[in-house]
């Protein structure tokens, strides 16, 4: 089954029209119906996983994307083996200076080792948490765990997201900086109820 057939299927299963799903996604309902055609066959990212998300399918399902493991050969003496790999969501980019708007529509799917129990990556913008973490960095963030005072978090501050070191006290929460030409961000009392802690940072990767 093609791109545009499972479009049409899923959306009639579903009993919804080419205008709900053109609203939802964010385009019109004539786009929806030259998705159906194939009269589009190239869609952007975004729209992607928007359009799978009120189809209520996963990207890689929507668009038949593969997903099966590939069986590496035993490396050459003196070579360690690959770690056990899974693909798990980039879901946006976060920043490392001044928090920006998080970007909350999947980006995608990136691989990393399946030790780092990470549930999604995101990819680091600017210098405040140099040098341990660059502009650019993919980091790998596991939520649902225990984040103690000194370890680096994602941290959303009502609508906006950053990467810091969180120290919590008993009256406010520091959110500290690497780069000492940046200053901390510090939350106190009822300001303490605008921070959520996303989830702990547990792995990086670099250059990719």
């Amino acid at each position: 089954m093609d791109v545009k057939d499972r479009i049409k299927t899923r959306r009639t299963e579903l009993g919804l029209t080419l205008e709900q799903v053109g609203d939802y996604v964010g385009v019109s309902k004539s786009t929806v119906k030259k998705w159906e055609s194939g009269f589009i066959a190239n869609m952007r990212r975004d729209k992607i996983a928007r359009l799978a998300e009120v189809l209520k399918i996963s990207p890689v399902e929507l668009m038949g994307w593969e997903t099966s493991k590939k069986t590496m050969n035993a490396p050459p003496p003196g070579f360690d083996p690959l770690p056990e790999m899974v693909e798990v969501p980039l879901v946006g980019r976060i920043a490392c200076g001044q928090p920006i708007t998080a970007e909350e529509n999947l980006e995608g799917y990136v691989s990393i080792p399946a030790e780092w129990h990470a549930t999604f990556t995101l990819i680091c913008q600017g210098d405040s948490m140099e040098p341990t973490i660059h502009d650019g960095d993919l980091v790998a963030v596991r939520k649902d765990v225990e984040v103690e005072n000194g370890q680096i978090a994602a941290v959303r501050i009502e609508d906006e997201a950053t990467l810091k070191r969180v120290y919590l006290h008993e009256d406010y929460i520091e959110l500290r900086p690497e780069n000492p030409s940046y200053g901390s961000i510090i939350k106190r009392k009822e300001e303490m109820n605008d921070v959520t802690i996303e989830g702990r940072a547990v792995g990086l990767c670099r250059g990719i």
